[in-house]
Order: structure tokens, then sequence, then C-alpha cells
């Protein structure tokens, strides 16, 4: 099923890339300052339900799963500035032509060349295909049939040469695409992208979820399908999938009330969901001098990694703990203490939790 479900896939945005195709849009308002450089036909021919780019900061290192026209890439471009760059992924071979048809005027646009497009699955962010067309090039007929030889290149290539490094991402985003993955790929996708952030490292992911889990008569309909219907997360699970990955702070930071599509019943709905890669943890023994009051206005606050927070007591944390509770990743109401300063408590302007 998952080669059938890729090439219908595959199919369905070369379409796009030659072609508008309106079926493929929800309707997104983004900057106009940061389009205002774009060349009209990537935007017109660039496919998502959200923007992360609202997420990018100065001198993030952005991966953009399923980078297509590279709208949001060529945005994110003019946000990292000089000291950041911006990658984009994607399997579509007329996407990546048409978003390389663009990238010189782009660098003189907005004044460098911060963006890579490469060809990749999302799912597998370790294995360069280009290499393993090259490698299969090289092979006999025989030796092209041996497919514990071929497993066994492929995992030296993962380990050796990965087409995107593990640690070595700030910022993973994408746009109305993991929706449009395999179900059965969908675990190792989002280990692949804890793999290469940070750590520390954030998520902003755009994409539809489904009100009630949708049935499999529906998820047979490459149509639906690839029209990022049938292959929606259930709203609860795309959730439990970050977590269950290990990631903390996950949470649905935009919602749209208003259904994209109701099919069947069933409604279809755009959300970005957030999520940190947690830092490495404190080591033991050592006093910290960061802690955090949780002001309410629940009992107690518990996170991720089971750590509770009682309303009205300070509790002492980790670097990265402070660190990520002031960035605003479980919202505004935290207070926060850092006793490396004289000043308290800190104050955070991101807009985050202290105050």
């Amino acid at each position: 099923m998952n080669d059938s479900v890729y090439d219908g896939v595959r199919r369905r945005y070369s379409e796009g890339a030659r072609q508008k195709v309106e079926a493929l849009c929800c309707p997104v308002d983004y900057d106009p300052s940061l389009l205002a450089v774009l060349p009209r036909e990537i935007i017109e021919k660039d496919y998502g339900c959200g923007d992360p780019s609202r997420y990018v900061r100065p001198g993030d290192r952005v991966l953009d799963l399923g980078s297509g026209a590279g709208k949001i890439c060529y945005m994110a471009a003019q946000l990292v500035g000089d000291k950041g760059h911006v990658t984009g992924i994607d399997m579509t071979d007329d996407m990546l032509a048409l978003a390389k048809k663009y990238q010189d005027d782009m660098a003189t646009a907005i004044g460098s060349d911060r963006v890579t497009f490469k060809k990749g699955q999302i799912q597998d962010l370790a294995l360069d295909p280009e290499a393993r067309r090259k490698y299969l090039a090289t092979l006999g007929e025989t030796e092209k049939q041996d497919e514990a030889g071929l497993a066994r290149w492929q995992a030296r290539q993962r380990r050796e040469n990965p087409l995107i490094a593990e640690a070595s991402q700030t910022l993973v985003i994408s746009n109305c695409v993991l929706n449009l993955v395999a179900e059965a790929d969908r675990r190792q996708m989002i280990r692949e992208v804890y793999r290469v952030l940070v750590p520390g490292g954030r998520v902003a992911i755009s994409d539809i979820v489904a009100d009630r889990p949708v049935p499999e008569a529906m998820k047979d309909d490459p149509e639906l399908w690839s029209g990022c219907i049938s292959g929606a997360f259930h709203e609860a699970e795309l959730l439990a999938a970050f977590a269950d990955a290990g990631f903390v702070g996950v949470a649905y930071d935009k919602w749209e009330d208003t259904p994209w599509q109701v099919v069947n019943d069933i409604v279809f709905r755009s959300v970005t969901l957030t999520a940190t890669r947690p830092a490495e943890p404190a080591v033991d023994g050592v006093e910290s001098p960061f802690s955090v009051l949780y002001k309410g206005p629940g009992v107690r606050f518990e996170d991720d990694l089971g750590e509770v927070y009682p309303r009205g007591r300070r509790v002492s944390v980790s670097k990265s703990i402070y660190e990520l509770i002031a960035d605003g990743a479980y919202g505004g109401d935290f207070v926060c203490f850092d006793c490396t300063t004289p000043t308290q408590p800190t104050a955070n302007p991101q807009g985050g939790c202290c105050g």
C-alpha cells in the first residue's frame, strides 16, 4: 500500500506544479511583506493549510518537510537572516524543479542564498535517494537482486552520510504534508524529526485533523488521500504521536474553528502543532539557580516529563526545563526565577510565561 500511496501523491503534486489545483488549498493569511518578493508562480502553485513560517526566528536552521514549490522556504529565508539557513525536502521532481527555478532570483532579492532544496522522503530523512540511485547504477542485474546487500549499504549510508544530519536543525516545519505519509511510516517519520533537531529544537507543523477516525473505505480512495482528506490524523492522535516520540510542550497553538471540509459527516480542519525536543538533562547533584512558580488556575500542572508543579509553590528546575517554560511552551501560567541575574522574576521578551 505504501508505494501506491506515494505514487498517487507524486502524481497529484506533479500536476500541481504544472498548473494550479484549487482542491489542494486551504485559505491562509500569509504575511504580505514576506510574499512581496516571491514570484507569482511559486505563490500560486504552493499548497498548504497554515503558516509555519511565523515560528521562524533569526539565526534558525530550518527544515521544511514537503517543501513543494518553496513558498514557505523563501518566506523563512527572509526571517532567519544571514546567520540562518533553510532546507527544503520534497520527493516530487516537478515541485523541486519549480522551487529551484527561482533560487538565484530569490538569493538576489533577499541578499544571500540561504535556501537548499533536497530530494528525499520525510519518513526517512537519513537516506539520500540520489546517492541510492547512483549506487544502483553501478550494480549488475544479479547484484541488484541482493536485497540484504542493498539493506546493508543503505544502513551504512544513513549512518555515515545522512541526507539530514542528526541534531542539525533548530526548527522543523511542515505545511499540510504529514497527512500524506502512509500510516505505517508515520512513527518513523516523527522519530526522524526528533533525530534531526538539536536538543531544545522546536517543531511547528500545520496540518489537517479530523474530529473522528477516518474509515478504511475513505483511506482507500487515492483522490481523497492525495487531497489531504482521508490521511488526516485524528485530532487526538497527532498530539499523542509527538508526545510518544519524546517531544515536550506538545500543543495545538492554532486551531481553526471553521472547518476546511466536512466529508461523510467527518469534520476536517486546519491546526498548527508546536512541540520541543527536550534539552539534555541537568547533572545530578548540581544545585540549580532556576525555579518556576505555577500561578494557576488549576490545582497543579504536570509537564510531559511527569514533573508536577503545585499551584503557588516554587519548584527548582534544570536550565533546560527553565528555558522551555520561559519560552512559553506550557503557556503563560508560570512565573520564572533566574538566580543568575539580579532582577526577579525574569521577563520574557517573546511574550511567554514570565512576567
